[in-house]
């Protein structure tokens, strides 16, 4: 017995990029920092959340690669040379990633009381119907 999976199904015709998309998520970072929250915000958008407390607008970056929306954050160096006798907030670089259905656009990106905000939305596209001729051989 022959096991199918997407990318040899027969009715799938070209889905083999779903399977590396599922492997590139399953292989992208599972730690918890930063904290983030997805919500749909209607039928057809969604919002991502970071709680990126610390960070400047300016120690952050979000760009979207290869159907891959990615966030990543790195505080500048401290140059006002204070001595801290506690540290709980963390000022580590991080990235996370968030793969991209295709039809879903990245809206834009607010900085609000600690917390980044981005926006997405996915535009329907138009229904096609195309006949195709049929030639005789």
């Amino acid at each position: 017995m022959t096991k199918l999976t997407l990318g040899t199904h027969p009715y799938l015709l070209g889905f083999e990029q779903l399977e590396r998309l599922l492997e590139r998520s399953a292989k992208s970072g599972n730690e918890g920092y930063p904290p983030f929250n997805i919500e749909q915000t209607s039928q057809n958008s969604y919002r991502i959340t970071l709680a990126v407390a610390g960070f400047a607008d300016d120690d952050l970056s979000v760009t979207v690669e290869d159907r891959q929306l990615v966030i990543r954050g790195r505080q500048s160096e401290d140059a006002g040379g204070r001595v801290f006798l506690h540290r709980g907030i963390a000022a580590r670089q991080f990235q996370r990633s968030f793969v991209l259905a295709d039809g879903v656009e990245v809206g834009e990106a607010v900085m609000e009381n600690g917390l980044l905000h981005v926006d997405l939305r996915r535009i329907e596209p138009e229904p096609v119907v195309q006949r195709v001729a049929i030639r005789r051989g």
